[in-house]
């Protein structure tokens, strides 16, 4: 191939497959940044647009193996988590940021787990050099080359679908070094971050139909890999549990704010639907380069992947988020509620005729 053919072929390459042609880095010329990670459905703070140059971004993800309760009748199972949350925190760095984790399997678990950045390129995302067994701890440095929202997992050989459908899953987001940007290329920023982990948990049932309980995390597991070879989940929720956003739980926001809702989900499409809302922009593949859709009523973020969809509030209120896969919203649990705060404004809605009898 001529030189010039290779020269033009290389500026129509990404800029993620530019920059890792690039010269190595002097990583000791770069800052440091330690972050300690909030639970779910938080955000750690940080920028939306990154001053300075790139920096390595310590975070620190401890495995907790322990009974969890998945619903209002008492349900548990044996849940697999990072830091002890369903979803793991999400993290947050800017693009050509290096990620640095350090994580740790404590000596009083069971089970050996590793980590699979899905934002992450080779090694299987992570996995192949992080496995390790109670009592280790192993530390991941990779580059964020790609800007969007990712999932991460755990991925133990031979045991990848149990460990993620028992809760051991999460996100990272990369930002662009710029900020967010609308379909035509404007700024777009946002005034809250929240962040819905959605869950399908696989529960056996007894000979009854009681869901059954175990002593320890290995002696479900023949019992549990029947369940979720059907394909059918007993639950499925965000973040970790019925109710876990409704209620008491409920999110909360006021008129006029901007609200970035990311969605991950490590095994089923889901279709996140904004009851009294809409996707003012949506990446419902999570990926900052793409130009986001607008005003959608419902969007699908496929399997083994986190979508971002950011609205302006207009109106008070409770607003249900849920799955529009509504007997998952309804009968299985995906579903959290917003509660907004604020003016009503009659221009965009109002009651003309109150209900009375005919």
């Amino acid at each position: 191939m001529a030189a010039g053919t290779v020269a033009q072929l290389s500026t129509m390459l990404p800029a993620a497959a530019q920059e890792a042609e690039a010269a190595p880095v002097d990583l000791s010329t770069l800052r440091r940044e330690k972050v300690e990670l909030l639970p779910p459905p938080f955000a750690h703070p940080h920028e939306q647009i990154a001053s300075g140059g790139p920096k390595i971004v310590e975070f620190t993800l401890t495995i907790e193996e322990k009974l969890h309760e998945v619903d209002y009748e008492g349900t548990k199972l044996w849940a697999m988590t990072f830091n002890g949350s369903v979803p793991g925190p999400l993290m947050v760095v800017h693009e050509g940021d290096y990620v640095e984790l350090t994580l740790v399997n404590p000596e009083a678990n069971m089970m050996p787990h590793n980590i699979d950045f899905h934002a992450a390129t080779g090694a299987l995302g992570g996995a192949g050099l992080t496995n390790i067994n109670p009592g280790e701890k192993a530390v991941l440095r990779f580059k964020a080359t790609r800007a969007g929202v990712f999932v991460y997992h755990c991925a133990h050989e031979g045991m990848v679908p149990w460990h993620v459908t028992s809760g051991m899953n999460g996100a990272i987001m990369v930002l662009p070094r710029d900020g967010l940007k609308d379909h035509e290329g404007n700024p777009l920023a946002y005034d809250r971050v929240f962040y819905i982990g959605e869950q399908d948990f696989y529960v056996p049932r007894d000979e009854a139909g009681n869901f059954k309980s175990y002593e320890s995390i290995g002696d479900g597991y023949a019992d549990t890999l029947d369940v979720m070879r059907k394909l059918t989940p007993s639950h499925v929720v965000f973040n970790g549990k019925v109710g876990a956003l409704t209620g008491e739980n409920a999110l909360t926001a006021a008129v006029g704010e901007r609200v970035l809702i990311v969605h991950a989900v490590a095994t089923r499409d889901t279709r996140p639907h904004l009851i009294g809302g809409h996707g003012d922009y949506v990446w419902a593949t999570g990926k900052f380069r793409n130009r986001p859709e607008v005003d959608l009523e419902t969007w699908l973020i496929p399997g083994g992947t986190a979508g971002a969809a950011l609205y302006t509030f207009l109106q008070p209120g409770v607003y249900a988020y849920v799955n529009h896969n509504l007997i998952e919203a309804f009968e299985l649990g995906a579903a959290a509620h917003l509660k907004v705060t604020g003016e009503w404004n009659d221009d965009l809605m109002t009651s003309v005729y109150a209900p009375n009898p005919l």
